[in-house]
């Protein structure tokens, strides 16, 4: 019973669900990118730091962490916004 109730929130198997969020997120962060927009603004002197550990040979996984942070900061809230307008009312 959980584990429907579980599904039926998530609008199905929750690893799936969120294989699709990774994937959506990582999407619309290519295209804000795109646009200019940048989630390390604020981290400026993380960033490189970390950019100096990345380019030792991850800097494809950096863009890609980039690109899923930028994507899920418009995904996630969305998604989850519509989940719960489409959530069943109790009777």
């Amino acid at each position: 019973m959980a584990d429907n109730t579980v599904s039926r929130f998530f609008g199905g198997s929750p690893l799936a669900v969120l294989g699709r969020l990774i994937l959506i997120s990582v999407l619309v962060g290519v295209i804000l990118a795109t646009l200019g927009l940048d989630p390390w603004n604020i981290l400026r002197s993380v960033e490189r730091l970390v950019r100096s550990i990345w380019d030792l040979g991850f800097d494809a996984f950096f863009w890609l962490w980039r690109y899923f942070l930028l994507g899920a900061v418009i995904v996630i809230p969305i998604w989850l916004i519509i989940r719960l307008l489409n959530a069943p009312r109790g009777k």
